[in-house]
């Protein structure tokens, strides 16, 4: 019981951390995989879980690739490039 992840917010981080492990080994094909689970989550969850996955999920996945040089572009799913893009936008870059 050590390990158990309580809160949504909790999980969408640790989901996040096994995403990025996967990109970092060059395992792109299960790092899609996981894109691919946080867009279904996005597009089906309930508010708390869209919630979770916009600012916990993609604000950890693509800062960690915009700081290593990764093409966001070609990994982020339609729904996750346009909350990746909403992010982007309100910081005012």
């Amino acid at each position: 019981m050590k390990n158990q992840v309580t809160t949504i917010y909790k999980q969408m981080d640790r989901f996040a951390s096994v995403t990025k492990k996967m990109i970092i080994s060059g395992n792109i094909a299960r790092a899609k995989k996981c894109f691919r689970v946080a867009e279904m989550l996005l597009e089906t969850g309930n508010a708390e879980v869209k919630n979770a996955v916009s600012n916990v999920f993609v604000y950890s996945v693509s800062c960690f690739m915009e700081l290593h040089k990764c093409n966001i572009h070609n990994l982020f799913p339609t729904s996750l490039k346009a909350e990746y893009l909403k992010q982007v936008n309100a910081s005012g870059i």
